[in-house]
């Protein structure tokens, strides 16, 4: 068992990484909380294979459970739905000493952080995370959000849970598709990290690669999450770094329409920025060529014909790392070494060519 401590001022918690954890769900809980009814939140794709195991191990365990399933996907990430749950835990009677469970990728560890910190203004939360994306990135650090319109992560919350459960056995059950979608997230990460975390990820050839060693990817990526989250809670600061990618992603993944999956678009992101921080002499061009490599050796994108037009630009004014008009652009001068460019919204034409 690996084990990252995770602190703050007023909060502290464990992610748990191992790959049996998930025959040790319910003593695992048990050790957090004490009995209580719990919302158990997941989607119509690991419902059906999860579900039941993991609700029968919290009964055993002494929780009442509330077994609670949306529509996979992005379209969950919303107000309606959140007020939905909402209402389905009002009618069971769920008080302040109540908890929810989320069992699940990126989207329903963000729905159902939204959820509880919303619900009578915050019940204890904690995320089991079935996908490579939440593993090795959303689960961690407790930023919460859902979408609104066209906008993404626009309304949310920074709310911490009291346990993060990752076990790599859960990807088993993840298309490659959805299983690299993740592995974009840990190459920006390892390019943030340190040279050490980059020549690890350059070791990474093909997708079962990924697999064999989805433990330690997940280490090494929520070791550097923790630091900086701890360092930095509510990204006044160097939090703003975990964004690498994403300004371009965001926009570019809202413009696809579900045709790109997030860490596609943040892999797309990367290369984009970086390229044209190079051509800036910020970054270095061979950067731009270890990030590709990374990427497209498993088959992520790296580049994207939405990137330039007139919807892409109308999603940069959106976003909300738009701070009156000057977007927040991070950049890399070297591996290990992330910086913050201020660039004006009305510049973006120009930066972008």
């Amino acid at each position: 068992m690996t084990t990252v401590h995770v602190s703050f001022d007023n909060k502290t918690y464990d992610v748990k990484i191992n790959s049996q954890l998930h025959h040790r769900i319910g003593k695992e809980i048990a050790d957090v909380w004490s009995p209580r009814k719990v919302a158990l939140i997941t989607d119509s794709h690991v419902g059906p294979l999860y579900l039941i195991d993991t609700q029968k191990q919290l009964e055993q365990a002494g929780f009442d459970v509330l077994p609670l399933q949306v529509p996979a996907g992005e379209t969950s990430k919303s107000l309606v739905v959140a007020g939905e749950l909402i209402s389905q835990m009002a009618e069971a009677g769920f008080t302040r000493g109540d908890g929810l469970i989320a069992l699940g990728g990126g989207v329903i560890g963000d729905l159902g952080g939204v959820v509880a910190s919303l619900y009578m203004r915050g019940i204890a939360f904690i995320q089991i995370a079935t996908s490579l994306t939440a593993q090795v990135d959303s689960s961690v650090g407790g930023k919460t959000a859902v979408n609104l319109g066209q906008t993404k992560n626009i309304a949310g919350t920074f709310y911490q849970p009291d346990l993060v459960l990752v076990d790599s056995s859960y990807l088993d059950t993840l298309t490659d598709r959805d299983l690299v979608e993740g592995y974009g997230e840990v190459v920006k990460t390892s390019a943030l990290d340190s040279s050490d975390f980059f020549e690890f990820t350059g070791k990474i050839q093909s997708i079962l690669d990924i697999r064999v060693n989805a433990q330690e990817l997940s280490k090494r990526a929520i070791a550097y999450k923790a630091k900086i989250v701890m360092a930095d809670e509510k990204e006044a600061g160097q939090r703003q770094y975990l964004n690498f990618g994403h300004t371009i992603g965001h926009a570019i993944e809202l413009i696809a329409r579900g045709e790109l999956r997030h860490g596609e678009a943040v892999a797309i992101g990367m290369v984009a920025m970086t390229s044209r921080m190079a051509r800036d002499g910020i970054s270095k061009n061979e950067l731009t060529v270890a990030l590709k490599q990374r990427l497209e050796v498993v088959g992520l994108p790296t580049d994207s014909q939405l990137i330039g037009t007139p919807d892409f630009f109308e999603r940069l004014i959106n976003d909300k790392k738009n701070h009156g008009g000057v977007l927040n652009l991070v950049a890399l001068e070297s591996i290990g070494k992330p910086t913050l460019i201020l660039k004006k919204v009305s510049d973006m034409p120009e930066f972008i060519g």
